[in-house]
């Protein structure tokens, strides 16, 4: 979902623009509700969800790394064991 507030602040931006044509109040709630509408259609992800899928993937990584390098001790303890 579309953060609220950005929403408001662009229905601002343009009914300040469209200012000689201002209905007041009903004009912003339109230009919102059609903002909304339109962005909703838009395959995007919050700026929460992207923190949040940012976050597992960061976890993700480092629980990666820790698994490559115990792979590695491991092939090293074989080929010396090999030897």
């Amino acid at each position: 979902m579309i953060n609220k507030l950005l929403l408001e602040q662009l229905a601002s931006q343009i009914s300040g623009q469209l200012g000689s044509l201002s209905a007041g109040s009903d004009l912003k709630k339109n230009v919102q509700d059609i903002l909304a509408r339109q962005l909703n259609k838009l395959d995007v992800v919050s700026r929460d969800e992207f923190d949040a899928q940012q976050a597992v993937l960061l976890r993700t990584r480092e629980k990666l790394e820790t698994l490559e390098a115990t792979v590695r001790t491991l092939e090293d303890s074989l080929k010396q064991k090999a030897q």
